[in-house]
């Protein structure tokens, strides 16, 4: 019998690691980085994670034991996320991992764009499980009209919004986040439709608009692909206010209705 897919043989390809995150989930996080997407997000600010590298190979129980180093300062409410790249594509491994860190009382939480997302075959069975031991899944919704999503993204949004809806179904907590692109992202129209269907959902615990940024142009410089959004300008206070009202973000100091 063979033994390929044990766990010991279960490699994950790791882009980088940030020790001591605060904004990918609650408290004081590890976020571990791994490579590989098939989007091609426009304003994308980790485009050396597109690809399948495998320089930095790592089993579960190496990444798990690199991360649970620094549990002490997660005290009550921090823990381990997984972000990329897209974390799903190498779901055997992150599996694996959060089976570990679920072992320890390890919070856990996934970052992902949900476009692997599919209720068929293989996958479904795999993400079935990797939801047993994952805490949060932090899910960006990128675009409403999906042909719109497609030309940002290069990819349609039906089974993302699928995927928003199985976790509500599930039970499963997640965060949505939505990157604010003036003149991109930043349709009426489309953030009352994404607010308006948030509303269903029964296990949404957060919504975050994400102003849009340039920090990550000079690693497209660096690899050599065409940057498509570099007159974009950032979203003022105000934009991203309007945005949060349009998706029905709450703000204690509204005097009136919006």
């Amino acid at each position: 019998m063979s033994h390929s897919s044990s766990p010991a043989a279960t490699l994950g390809y790791v882009h980088s690691v940030e020790t001591f995150g605060l904004v990918d989930g609650p408290g004081v996080r590890y976020v571990l980085f791994l490579q590989g997407c098939r989007m091609r997000c426009r304003y994308c600010h980790n485009p050396e994670t597109w690809a399948f590298s495998q320089e930095n190979a790592q089993t579960p129980r190496e990444a798990f034991d690199a991360a649970y180093r620094y549990h002490n300062y997660w005290k009550n409410n921090g823990g381990l996320t997984v972000s990329g790249g897209e974390p799903l594509l190498q779901i055997d491994f992150l599996t694996e991992l959060f089976r570990l860190a679920k072992q320890k009382g390890v919070h856990t939480a996934l970052d992902t764009c949900g476009q692997p997302f599919t209720a068929e075959g293989p996958f479904y069975e795999k993400f079935r499980e990797l939801m047993q031991y994952t805490d949060l899944v932090l899910l960006d919704i990128k675009e409403w009209d999906s042909a719109r999503h497609k030309a940002l993204t290069g990819h349609p949004n039906e089974n993302i919004l699928a995927l928003a809806q199985w976790l509500s179904d599930h039970g499963k907590p997640f965060w949505v986040r939505h990157v604010l692109v003036p003149g991109l992202t930043d349709d009426e129209a489309a953030l009352r439709a994404t607010g308006a269907f948030l509303k269903t959902l029964r296990t949404v615990e957060r919504v975050e608009v994400l102003p849009y940024h340039t920090l990550g142009l000079f690693k497209w410089e660096k690899l050599g692909i065409p940057y498509t959004l570099a007159d974009a300008p950032t979203p003022t206070a105000e934009e991203v206010r309007r945005a949060e009202t349009l998706l029905g973000i709450p703000h204690p100091d509204d005097a009136d209705p919006a």
